[in-house]
């Protein structure tokens, strides 16, 4: 009787799974081919975010070296 008790639900659940077929849920190919575009949108942001960061350090650094301060130092103002 144990073995039934335990079987039966599987049955059950496995029945339901075969009923229900290949049902699960499909991103529609419009839907891909934009969030495909999206991806590549954001790839390329992040590339540009890179350069224009690099491109401000190595300002700042110049700046720097130029007035004779030290890099990413203090940056309250001067005390008179």
């Amino acid at each position: 009787m144990p073995i039934i008790a335990i079987s039966l639900p599987l049955a059950r659940a496995y029945a339901k799974k075969i009923e229900r077929g290949n049902d699960t849920a499909r991103v529609p190919s419009d839907v891909s081919a934009r969030l495909e575009r999206m991806e590549q949108a954001i790839d390329s942001i992040a590339v540009e975010v890179e350069r224009i960061s690099e491109g401000q350090r190595f300002t700042t650094k110049l700046l720097a070296e130029r007035s004779g301060a030290p890099v990413g130092g203090d940056v309250s103002p001067p005390v008179r």
